[in-house]
């Protein structure tokens, strides 16, 4: 398929080039490319760790670490993201791992929301973003974890085991461990790279088709700043390690819409939302992706109004 593809690039040259030199698709290339290019290192490196914890590490071990009760479970497993120097695509296979090895699923997403938000790399590229505002650093940290530990309990208390799709274990028997890494690496990278790229084709479709004048438009009104910044963060897709940036040079914007860009994006995306479609299922993205949105908005309100 590759090499047929090559060809046929080869062969239509002349019309891709005049296709491509159009300014709409030069757009929607380069958002795409970028997405994806930005977000595979870290979807590698959450690959590799969940391969890690699917072989190396026993069910034993997460029994021992984890408190017994999984409403204690929740905010230990949402900590539990401080020390993943990674972004939101490494997270869903990991989360993926811990469920197939016994880990509670509530805790399991409080660590998927939480990681990618808290981690230190996007604390500090946080810090650098906002050099003036130290209270966007505290606010970041505070807000996700408190989101991610509350999507938790909903999911503790109104989750259901049907709204996962079985996740698919992989046959190991007969292989040695080193085997069995690389096998769960091949069918992890796989699967997930493709919604990567599902996800990434939307956001630089979105990108291209909304215009950026409807956002200026917003900036003044205080709730639909906060709401047209918390939809710009899903469509955008932006890797939790740079988006920091990105909403620095939103200078329009209150502070406390910012913030709310900074805790919905690592949450709820649209390559992160195909991603978990892609491991969990739809029906289960269907109902947490909007769910934990609509969370993520009121906290970082709340938030804001207190510390910034």
């Amino acid at each position: 398929m590759l090499a047929g593809g090559l060809v046929l690039v080869v062969l239509f040259r002349d019309r891709l080039e005049a296709l491509l030199a159009t300014p709409g698709l030069q757009t929607w290339t380069t958002v795409f490319v970028s997405i994806v290019v930005q977000a595979l290192p870290f979807l590698v490196f959450g690959v590799v760790l969940s391969a890690v914890i699917a072989v190396f590490v026993p069910a034993s071990f997460f029994a021992q670490v984890l408190p017994s009760r999984p409403a204690l479970a929740v905010p230990v497993a949402s900590g539990a993201g401080v020390v993943l120097p990674g972004c939101e695509c490494g997270s869903v296979p990991i989360a993926g791992a811990l469920v197939r090895r016994g880990v509670p699923p509530a805790a399991a997403f409080a660590f998927l929301l939480a990681a990618p938000a808290i981690n230190p790399i996007v604390l500090v590229a946080t810090a650098v973003a906002f050099p003036a505002e130290p209270g966007m650093v505290v606010g970041r940290f505070v807000t996700s974890l408190v989101v991610a530990m509350i999507m938790g309990w909903l999911w503790l208390r109104w989750g259901r085991a049907d709204w996962i799709k079985p996740l698919q274990r992989l046959n190991l028997d007969g292989l040695s461990r080193w085997q069995a890494f690389w096998a769960s690496c091949r069918h992890d990278l796989t699967h997930a790279g493709g919604f990567l790229v599902v996800g990434g084709l939307a956001a630089a479709t979105i990108n291209v088709m909304v215009p950026a004048e409807w956002l200026q438009a917003l900036a003044g009104q205080p709730v639909l700043s906060v709401l047209a910044l918390a939809g710009l963060a899903v469509l955008l897709s932006i890797c939790s390690e740079a988006d920091a940036f990105v909403a620095a040079s939103l200078s329009e914007f209150s502070l406390t819409a910012r913030l709310t860009f900074l805790v919905v994006g690592p949450m709820v995306d649209l390559k992160l939302v195909a991603m978990q479609a892609g491991v969990f299922g739809r029906g289960f993205a269907a109902r947490f992706a909007p769910a934990t949105c609509a969370v993520a908005v009121l906290v970082s309100v709340l938030v804001g109004v207190v510390v910034l």
